[in-house]
């Protein structure tokens, strides 16, 4: 079985269980398992450097992604027993940290603005890699039967993230502070 994990940049808050939950990455809990690093403080620096210096939304994704790499980096050096890989479809490691640093070139499928962040990054590497589940770690709960759509309306997940659900075949969980929640969603048609 293949997870996706997306570990949100909301984690470094609470780093005993970001340590955590990436020991239990490289221990081999989740089975073969690739973590999705959300951009945290630097996509937060980025969002700041927008509004201030008024580069567009295409310029501030790349530089988003940058922020999610910065992480992947991050999450390495907490976690030495895993690596980073940039080209994970093609990785055969059990346990990594995917680094997008390839998206910074585009891809048709992944709108360029703050509509798309590593929420439906990693609903988009979920569905490339055919993973079984893409789980969101997040620093708050879903409610139990959420869907896709309520939690893009309450801001818990990006705006992007119902159209990316819509092509994922794999189930989709919401892992919060004190309960995980696997999403109902429709299947594409």
């Amino acid at each position: 079985m293949t997870t996706i994990l997306k570990i949100g940049g909301s984690l470094e808050a609470d780093p005993a269980r970001l340590r955590a939950l990436l020991a239990e990455v490289a221990d081999g809990t989740h089975g073969r398992c690739i973590v999705v690093p959300g951009g945290g403080a630097f996509a937060d620096a980025v969002r700041a450097d927008q509004i201030r210096d008024g580069f567009d939304d295409a310029e501030a994704h790349r530089r988003a992604l940058d922020a999610m790499s910065r992480m992947a980096a991050s999450f390495c050096d907490w976690e030495p027993r895993l690596t980073r890989s940039i080209e994970p479809w093609s990785d055969t490691a059990a346990a990594c940290i995917w680094d997008p640093a390839h998206l910074r070139a585009g891809h048709p499928d992944i709108p360029e603005s703050w509509d798309v962040t590593s929420d439906s990054l990693a609903l988009w590497l979920a569905a490339r890699l055919r993973a079984d589940r893409c789980a969101l770690v997040k620093s708050a709960d879903a409610a139990l039967e959420e869907s896709p759509d309520a939690l893009a309306r309450r801001g818990l997940v990006d705006a992007a993230f119902p159209a990316f659900a819509a092509h994922y075949r794999g189930r989709i969980a919401i892992w919060g502070p004190t309960r995980r929640v696997t999403l109902q969603q429709r299947v594409a048609a």
